[in-house]
């Protein structure tokens, strides 16, 4: 009620939006006319001016007036497009920060170059992100001759491209690419050996073309960077074997739940019949106490464990007949995934498209391959990860645009700070949005599709009919058939088809079916697409004159065609049920009434569709029937509509409430990447790597002998052996009693690595503490990514102690993290202060061979020349001195066996102690 109040007080949020960006409108306008008596050679000299002035201190905000002036000049000149005003307001929305929602057809790919532009004279670059290559190539190309006219260069980022061609792409001024692109190559210059091999230059700016799809829906789904890992394939084809033999927990017949085995007694949990209960929404099994000990029952019976599965050797069967029920009851084909080319290949559940290259992490992909009766792929081991959600966070300045965002407001807000700012359309959207028709059962609902569909039909009205699945989509398309109804299917098994498909989609009489492909990113055009016929209609190998000609004759004809469907009514576009998004619903209306043209929506649903069926429709199909409702009569109202929404609005809450308790997780390891990314590079970029091997050895010698100072007051018959035992461990040097003091183990430690330093030569010596370094940290790395994954599923168990699973996480996972740079920091110490350089005289100096280092420790060994050390670490190890000679390494302390007593005293095997991090 007080919204309301406020709202008639003072208007809505979006009407003083639009108060406050109209003088910015009018100054760039007023700025027009002194652009277009500017002449084409002047335009790259008003960008050097601006560029300069950002350099004498002014800001953007204060050159965006001429430069939004010069950018909207430029593409009336070289598009023949003029941006409206309404596009102009967008660019300044981008400008500032924050998400530009703009109706379908409104032209946001046009809208986003002004403020591109005007951020690129910063020198710092820009980049544009849309959701697959083809945009990315596509939006380059279109607007690539606007910017060059401006005198601003432009790359693209594509999959296909080498690291010479992405590092020129990222160094234009302005840059577009996929959100996969860019955040691959972000974690591939983070796996880099050196730094010139890097390709991206800093995050500064970026605008997110359908941000909400990259940011939110997509914000669950990690990038990964894999490596081969345990082969454990053969254990997915024997659960496969038996997993039918599994079976779900009968639900009570009156309220449709599960019992609750929490508050049952011994015995009843020993009569509950079924071995596991499935959670749909979030797609989770949980096995009774019954379905663990028929696992290990039948795990017994076939001789694939000793002991029991509850023994830690055998508990990682669970998680493979867990991941195996899921595959089996909880994914399906042609819904969530397509057996294609042999390949189990996902379908992106908010675009209908196949995601190529992606597989289902913790071993779910594995187990719907065994399924499928198909070749397993063996599981991979992740070697670098991050999400969305912290990838963008990294960009200075943010912005976004997208025709529908402001559902989502308050999630870009809380997670990115970002606000959205919904722009009028330069035409008024006269499309009709109808009421929903709701049916009892999905059969009735099929069958009222199918007679709108050839109602509609026979008068000519084009139509797109919206599917939520493959499945759904040919289910459709085999109903139209037996109908007589010609029609066109739009979906991830004929995406090669799609621009042909989507240029028809408007033509009169057209029906086409599509699932969420004809979403996003498509422009339907009524009448037809008179570019796409023109092409047909010349030949691929037709010359510029004769398309010109045979576009003239199709633009001819498509006028009419135009006119004709618009006295139709436009496109009609029917939605087969509601998503679990509003979002998606209101992406697929947008299909219709683009630029002020007429257009009519719909969407039909039933009480069995997943929404209705998963967030309260069985008790409204029972009030339904109460209230005398009959098969196959549909029900509309505003109030049904309400309801549906009300729906949609908490799907929506609870999703927002899953990708922030995620988001909260990922914030732990997002830290710790930021930390190890930031040391590594900080390793690459050190000239003088001995100095901060020093610094760390003088370090743990210091913390060796604070240790020393404690125990020596309780144990002096023999701590003074311990403290030359550890020192000796540490360092691999032997010191006398009588030398067993911090000043002079210290000095003795900078001897050691000064003459190091003399005989290898400085250069050589930092190239090789550098690779082992880096070594060292990319393998830890790997081992703390494991870590935490097994750290973030065993730690919500700690909620039954009355803990918070989350603060539980953090203190573990950092103590971890710590323990990690301490271990990374005495590896290279122990490394560096163990290799022995000795001058070999038995090779001639006039020979001057390459150098040969074998670098040897008590917990691995590995041997190399210069020449390999320099392929391995990308700036080699040790190359021959100033002196020609050749150098090798020996051992100075015994190898220590991996089960012998550990040479520290502790009496504790060596692996079990000092080597535990060998």
């Amino acid at each position: 009620m007080i919204d309301k109040i406020m709202t008639f007080l003072f208007g809505s949020q979006s009407e003083r939006d639009i108060k406050t960006l109209r003088p910015i409108v009018e100054k760039v306008n007023a700025k027009e006319s002194w652009a277009a008596s500017l002449p084409a050679e002047e335009f790259p000299k008003q960008t050097q001016i601006l560029k300069d002035r950002i350099k004498n201190g002014e800001t953007l905000e204060s050159i965006l007036p001429e430069a939004f002036a010069l950018a909207r000049e430029a593409s009336k000149r070289v598009l023949g497009e003029r941006p409206y005003d309404v596009q102009i307001m967008g660019a300044i929305v981008l400008n500032s920060g924050r998400i530009t929602e703009m109706k379908t057809g409104e032209g946001k790919t046009l809208m986003c170059v002004a403020a591109a532009y005007l951020n690129s004279l910063s020198g710092k670059g820009v980049h544009i992100v849309t959701v697959n290559d083809y945009l990315a190539e596509r939006d380059a190309d279109w607007m690539r001759p606007v910017y060059a006219y401006l005198g601003q260069t432009v790359g693209s980022i594509l999959s296909n491209m080498d690291n010479e061609a992405r590092k020129a792409a990222y160094n234009c001024d302005i840059t577009y690419g996929t959100n996969n692109e860019l955040g691959f190559d972000y974690l591939r210059d983070n796996m880099q050996i050196e730094l010139n091999r890097k390709v991206q230059r800093g995050f500064n700016f970026a605008v997110v073309d359908e941000i909400d799809s990259i940011l939110i829906d997509e914000a669950r789904t990690p990038l990964i960077i894999s490596g081969a890992g345990e082969d454990d394939t053969f254990k997915y084809y024997e659960v496969e074997k038996y997993v039918n033999q599994l079976t779900e927990v009968e639900k009570d017949p009156v309220t449709g739940l599960y019992p609750d085995e929490v508050q049952m007694e011994a015995e009843e949990r020993k009569n509950l019949k079924g071995d596991y209960t499935l959670d749909e929404k979030s797609r989770r099994v949980s096995f009774t106490d019954a379905g663990m000990n028929h696992i290990d029952e039948i795990l017994h019976k076939h001789n694939l464990i000793k002991g029991t599965v509850f023994d830690e050797e055998n508990f990682e069967y669970v998680h493979y007949f867990t991941q195996a029920v899921r595959a089996h009851r909880l994914y399906k084909n042609e819904v969530d995934y397509l057996v294609r080319d042999g390949q189990v290949q996902i379908v992106d559940e908010f675009t209908g498209r196949v995601l190529e290259g992606r597989r289902y992490g913790d071993g779910l992909h594995q187990a719907i391959e065994a399924k499928e009766h198909i070749r397993i792929a063996q599981r991979n081991r992740t070697m670098a990860t991050i999400t969305f959600q912290n990838f963008f966070r990294m960009y200075k300045k943010l912005s976004g645009m997208t025709g529908t965002a402001a559902t989502e407001a308050v999630e870009f807000n809380k997670i990115y700070k970002l606000d959205v700012v919904v722009i009028p359309t330069n035409k008024p959207v006269i499309r009709k949005d109808e009421n929903d028709e709701v049916y009892l059962n999905e059969e009735d609902k099929w069958n009222a599709i199918c007679n709108e569909i050839s109602s509609a039909h026979d008068k000519g009205q084009p139509i797109l009919v919206g599917t939520i699945s493959v499945e759904k989509s040919e289910y459709l398309s085999s109903l139209l058939t037996r109908k007589g109804v010609r029609h066109e299917v739009l979906n991830a098994k004929n995406h090669a088809r799609e621009a042909m498909i989507i240029a028809e989609a408007g033509a009169k009489g057209s029906v086409t079916i599509a699932t969420n492909m004809a979403g996003r990113g498509t422009d339907i055009k009524l009448g037809g697409n008179p570019e796409f016929r023109a092409r047909k209609r010349a030949g691929t190998n037709a010359t510029p004159e004769q398309y010109s000609a045979a576009y003239a004759v199709e633009k001819e004809k498509w006028l009419k065609d135009c006119d004709e469907v618009r006295s139709l009514g436009g496109l009609y576009v029917i939605g087969t049920e509601r998503h679990e998004s509003r979002r998606i619903d209101n992406q697929l209306r947008g299909r219709s009434g683009r630029q002020g043209d007429p257009g009519r929506s719909k969407f039909f649903i039933s009480m069995d569709d997943d929404l209705m069926r998963l967030f309260g429709g069985e008790r409204m199909k029972n009030i339904m029937r109460r209230i005398g409702m009959e098969p196959g009569e549909p029900i509309y109202h505003p109030w049904l509509n309400k309801g549906i929404e009300n729906a949609q609005r908490k799907v929506e809450e609870r999703n927002f409430e899953i990708r922030k308790h995620l988001l909260e997780y990922d914030d732990v390891l997002n830290e710790q990447r930021n930390v190890i990314y930031q040391q590594r590079d900080s390793i690459l970029g050190d000239d003088d790597l001995a100095d901060r091997v020093m610094n760390n050895a003088k370090d743990i010698a210091n913390d060796i002998f604070d240790d020393y100072g404690k125990t020596s007051k309780n144990t002096k018959d023999n701590s003074a052996q311990i403290l030359s035992e550890r020192l000796k461990q540490s360092f691999g040097m032997l010191f006398s009693p009588d030398q067993l003091n911090r000043e002079t183990v210290l000095a003795a430690l900078q001897n050691d690595l000064t003459e190091k330093t003399t005989l290898a030569g400085k250069e050589n010596l930092n190239m090789f503490i550098r690779y082992q370094y880096i070594q060292s940290i990319d393998k830890k790395w790997l081992d703390q990514l494991e870590t935490l994954e097994s750290l973030r599923e065993g730690v919500s168990l700690r909620s039954y102690g009355s803990k918070n699973p989350l603060t539980e996480y953090k203190i573990d996972g950092f103590n971890i993290f710590y323990d990690m740079l301490d271990a990374i920091r005495e590896e290279i110490v122990s490394k560096v202060f163990k290799v022995r350089i000795q001058v070999n005289p038995s090779i001639p100096r006039e020979v001057k061979p390459q150098r040969q280092i074998e670098a040897k420790h008590s917990q691995a060994s590995s041997s190399f020349s210069g020449d390999q050390a320099r392929r391995q670490a990308s700036g080699g190890a040790m190359q021959k001195s100033s002196t020609g000679a050749g150098v090798t390494v020996r051992r100075t302390v015994p190898k220590v066996g991996r089960n012998d007593p550990c040479p520290c005293g502790s009496g504790k095997k060596y692996k079990n102690c000092c080597g535990r991090n060998a």
